[in-house]
């Protein structure tokens, strides 16, 4: 299968943006926090609160960047390929690393006092169930594997639809992004009460929707270069203001505020997130190259492994720039996400050199499946 160059620049993007996110969380998060933002916030000053917003707000594109690169290349299925064969797939990429994390994370911070030998215990009984404590980041596992267990029940579907059709899709998808808004203005909509979650659109919002439109990039859309430049400038752009906006008029300095209430404009299936996030992914459409630069090729593959790795990095980097050397917001913020990102390549670059560092990393290859031909 012949490499997408633009979807290797996306994923090292994305997986920089996550860092930056966690980064900024360090800024706004309560007293007794972790490296990661609890369920209450709190800003110290003017500059926490507009540099938080901006490098927070502007990343919140991380999380549905990497959805749509899954989806843009896995979607509809092979013909041919069965769900046990894309399932096995999927599974031995993802899951090996996914759960040796998982138990890194639920040991290795009992080494420098982080955590207990009981939340050892309770992480370790929990990990069929849950994320460990110190690996929130984790979370995004869930609803990128809920994507891959629904590609083979779509995919029919989208090897079939019409262009028309996708767009009534994605139409009412779009609505459904509207939902958090509508609902703190007006209250439980379109049959949502107490004893029923499932509003009238409830099958055409969340990740899914996101699978779909990078479908429709992909397969439908025709713009060339100039065209999709243009509309993905004013659209990111667009989508950046209103994200950035949304948590900064909130974010009041020196009061306690709710995490979810303050961070509603940064839930990723918003319609101000999913402008930001198209809107960029069509600018990086527009990447011809044949090839990328090795480096950039290196730290896509390995950005999985980045990714799962990289809280074990940051809170160091957090001590050195923010705690220690007491650098200003503006530059402490980007700092320690570069220095995280750089620790987490070196390190995921050693990892390779390792026998089994490819299962630790996600980068072993998966097995090739025997096609059905007719």
């Amino acid at each position: 299968m012949k490499r997408i160059v633009f979807l290797d620049y996306i994923r090292v993007f994305a997986c920089f943006l996550v860092m930056l996110v966690h980064a900024s969380e360090n800024f706004y998060g309560a007293p007794g926090s972790t490296d990661m933002a609890g369920p209450q916030s709190f800003l110290a000053n003017e500059a926490d609160r507009l540099w938080v917003s901006v490098y927070d707000g502007f990343s919140r594109m991380a999380v549905p960047l990497f959805m749509i690169v899954s989806a843009f290349l896995l979607v509809p299925m092979k013909e041919g390929q069965t769900a046990m064969q894309f399932y096995r797939r999927r599974a031995l990429r993802i899951l090996p690393a996914f759960f040796i994390f998982m138990i890194i994370y639920s040991t290795v911070p009992m080494l420098w006092g982080q955590i207990d030998s009981a939340t050892a215990s309770t992480d370790l009984s929990r990990i069929l169930l849950n994320f460990p404590t110190l690996a929130g980041h984790l979370w995004f596992m869930y609803p990128l594997i809920s994507l891959y267990l629904f590609i083979p029940v779509i995919s029919p579907w989208l090897a079939k639809v019409s262009a028309r059709e996708e767009r009534w899709f994605i139409g009412l998808f779009l609505i459904s992004t509207c939902m958090p808004y509508l609902q703190r203005w007006f209250g439980e909509i379109w049959g949502q009460c107490f004893w029923n979650e499932y509003h009238m659109l409830w099958y055409f919002s969340g990740y899914l929707g996101y699978l779909v439109l990078a479908h429709y990039i992909r397969v439908h859309l025709s713009w060339d270069s100039g065209k999709r430049m243009k509309i993905g400038a004013i659209s990111m752009a667009a989508g950046a203001i209103l994200t950035i906006l949304s948590f900064y008029i909130q974010a009041i300095p020196g009061k306690l505020h709710s995490t979810p209430e303050i961070e509603i404009g940064w839930s990723f299936c918003t319609i101000n997130c999913v402008l930001l996030t198209a809107g960029t992914f069509l600018l990086f459409t527009c990447i011809r190259r044949s090839k990328a630069p090795r480096l950039i090729s290196e730290l896509s593959n390995l950005s999985y492994g980045m990714y799962l790795m990289h809280i074990l990095w940051l809170g160091f980097w957090v001590k050195i720039l923010k705690t220690g050397l007491a650098l200003p917001t503006v530059e402490a913020i980007p700092a320690i996400a570069i220095s995280c990102f750089i620790s987490c390549f070196a390190t995921a670059k050693l990892l390779t050199y390792i026998p089994g560092g490819n299962w630790v990393l996600g980068t072993a290859p998966a097995p090739k499946s025997k096609m059905i031909t007719a």
